[in-house]
């Protein structure tokens, strides 16, 4: 019977709690973990006197002067997080239809890279290579008749890339979605001189919901004014045609992939990753960590290991790495032990 069965001790002959007994021994056997390796810094800059602004939407985290990004840059250094992404807050006067600021050299992206690579050359940054932060319309590309058209859009993008590059970026992220992108931009910067330069498409980036806080980060908000980018970023309804995006981007040179929102869409970075084995990265988007910080902050959720276990959710779908605003806290966590 199985009463007597039981008794004995034969059954269950397995017993998967074992493994789970114990911390040294649920540690041993954990498939997946969390370094200060994996994650990507996301970091908002602005030309301002004031050394840190905060931004109301993503709570905890701040706009940066230049002087206050390269200490930043220096403790993510520290730290041990590899890569820091830098996002400009645009002056709204040196906004334009054209997005004539993003090929300035000499504007807030350039400024803080060259700053950044002077004090820290051993740190990897990374820009964003799109027009939405340097638009009065506050879209990605050129409008023309109310559209975003893709070909004139690409003429500045390269420009915009070259810029970047010329001032020491080592990671070039177009962020756009516009077709032949990363075509395109591997041509610009390979003819520039710039072949050493890595190219992180975001590849499969969707029309998503989950951008606001972001938007009020870079000061794209009020330019968009309700409209959307459903146009060119993907249908969130789509998954197959991730997959077309990503290998067309693999086809013109990526470097890396990476996949945007983050949490919402892990079925798309195990996709990814499983079929095309390529460096696969996630971005946990604004709104996936202000939702979970505000939840924190109404005593909703635990944050230390609610945020945890979302990123160990992106490795556990196969990413490699993760863009975070929760990257130097984490990383202090982990130091800690």
């Amino acid at each position: 019977m199985l009463g007597s069965e039981y008794n004995l001790g034969r059954f269950p002959v397995t017993r998967m709690r074992r493994n789970r007994r114990d911390d040294w021994n649920r540690r041993l056997v954990a498939e997946n973990t969390l370094t200060a390796g994996d994650f990507i810094l996301p970091v908002f800059v602005h030309d301002s006197d004031d050394a840190s602004v905060d931004i109301p939407s993503l709570p905890g985290i701040q706009r940066h002067s230049i002087d206050a990004l390269v200490d930043r840059a220096g403790q993510a250094k520290e730290l041990g997080i590899p890569v820091i992404a830098v996002f400009p807050a645009t002056d709204p006067s040196l906004k334009d239809a054209e997005g004539s600021e993003s090929v300035n050299p000499d504007n807030l992206v350039c400024r803080s890279v060259r700053a950044i690579k002077s004090a820290h050359p051993e740190l990897g940054v990374m820009c964003d290579v799109a027009l939405d932060p340097f638009t009065d319309h506050g879209h990605d590309g050129l409008l023309r008749d109310g559209y975003v058209v893709n070909d004139e859009t690409l003429d500045v993008l390269t420009r915009q890339a070259v810029v970047q590059a010329d001032a020491g970026c080592n990671v070039i992220s177009p962020s756009d979605m516009m077709d032949g992108r990363v075509g395109a931009i591997r041509t610009a910067l390979d003819g520039a001189g710039h072949d050493a330069v890595r190219i992180l498409a975001y590849s499969a980036k969707y029309a998503s919901a989950l951008y606001g806080p972001f938007r009020d980060a870079v000061g794209s908000a009020p330019n968009l004014a309700g409209g959307d980018k459903k146009t060119y970023q993907m249908d969130p309804a789509n998954s197959d045609e991730a997959m077309r995006e990503v290998a067309m981007d693999i086809t013109e040179g990526a470097d890396m992939v990476m996949v945007k929102p983050g949490i919402f869409y892990l079925d798309i970075v195990r996709r990814v990753k499983d079929q095309f084995g390529m460096p696969t990265y996630a971005y946990q988007v604004s709104g996936e960590f202000a939702m979970m910080k505000g939840a924190a902050m109404n005593g909703w959720l635990d944050w230390d290991r609610v945020i945890v276990e979302s990123l160990l959710a992106f490795k556990r779908a196969g990413a490699d790495g993760v863009l975070t605003y929760a990257a130097i806290e984490v990383a202090e966590r982990l130091k800690s032990g």
